[in-house]
């Protein structure tokens, strides 16, 4: 597979034009983090003896933008020792540029501000199961496999296992697929509140004065000879509590049908 060099990334891009996107994104977004909303960070310790490649981060997603530019706000807060802040974003000047995420091709192909962030870091993906609001059935496409396996293989990959902003939807099994092959360190990341600070698409603030959180956990303990994909794909929902158990609602209706079958009975 392509490697990095001293100029450009596993995907070609040129780094000096990646840090210059990812300082002025991170300078325009810095005040949505650090001003309007304040920014909860927890559990970057997590991240100080990890190696500089085959590391996968999978979480919940919120918004199409706001998760993800929170996320560069932070590790390149770790990457120039502040943990657990980013109260100095002098950080933006050092950034970590070997730092990817996994995204949907058409979310990333709509508008210029998209394509900015596609430069920075995305790794584009055809949804298998849904397209331009409809549900669809298609094959993976191998290739795309191919260039998420690239970026491990060159640095850190943030993905979202469920695959789409609603809560408590279903793991793709296709995440748990990709660890069992690869056997990347798995880092889980558990957000919260971003929803209710900002647009769906994580560009407009709704609200001001919510305190968005981001808990970095323990690397998951991952047999990865033994394990199958379904087992590991159940640690991670846990881990960025997403099953049902974790759901107020779910457990409110449960007690709800309970109720109304004892009142029948």
């Amino acid at each position: 597979m392509a490697k990095k060099n001293i100029f450009t990334d596993s995907f070609g891009n040129i780094y000096i034009l990646k840090r210059i996107i990812i300082f002025i994104l991170g300078i325009v977004s810095y005040r949505r983090f650090n001003g309007f909303n304040k920014l909860k960070i927890t559990g970057t310790e997590n991240l100080s003896d990890l190696p500089d490649s085959n590391v996968l981060f999978v979480s919940n997603h919120q918004t199409y933008f706001a998760d993800v530019a929170a996320m560069y706000h932070a590790f390149c807060a770790v990457n120039n020792g502040y943990h657990n802040t980013i109260k100095n974003p002098v950080y933006l000047l050092n950034p970590k540029v070997d730092f990817y995420y996994v995204a949907a091709e058409e979310t990333m192909n709509k508008g210029i501000l998209a394509r900015i962030f596609k430069i920075a870091g995305a790794v584009t993906v055809k949804r298998t199961w849904r397209a331009e609001g409809q549900n669809v059935n298609r094959m993976v496409d191998l290739t795309e496999v191919e260039n998420i396996m690239k970026a491990l293989d060159n640095g850190w990959v943030i993905t979202f296992p469920q695959g789409t902003t609603s809560a408590y939807a279903q793991g793709r099994k296709g995440t748990a697929k990709l660890i069992k092959n690869q056997r990347p360190t798995v880092i889980p990341i558990k957000i919260d509140g971003f929803r209710r600070a900002f647009d769906k698409k994580g560009l407009k603030i709704k609200v001001t004065g919510v305190k968005p959180t981001m808990e970095f956990k323990p690397a998951l303990d991952i047999d990865y000879d033994n394990e199958s994909a379904t087992q590991i794909l159940d640690k991670i929902m846990h881990a960025i509590e997403q099953t049902p158990e974790h759901n107020l609602l779910h457990e409110y209706d449960v007690k709800q049908k309970e109720i109304k079958s004892q009142s029948q009975q």
